[in-house]
């Protein structure tokens, strides 16, 4: 069985597991037949169109 070779500091240890809390801008595109901006790779909320063609009936 593996064991660490080095106890982890405190402070090491405290930032490794503060990074899932990092919050990151989502990323939008400009939905190309409302011109809304909405997210990549997935159906417009608001016209329920994906790949040019209607998808989602509003």
């Amino acid at each position: 069985m593996a064991v660490p070779k080095r106890k982890m500091s405190r402070s090491r240890t405290r930032h490794r597991r503060a990074q899932w809390l990092r919050i990151r801008p989502t990323t939008t595109v400009e939905c190309p037949r409302c011109k809304e901006p909405a997210r990549p790779h997935t159906v417009c909320g608001t016209c329920g169109t994906y790949d040019g063609r209607v998808v989602v009936e509003s």
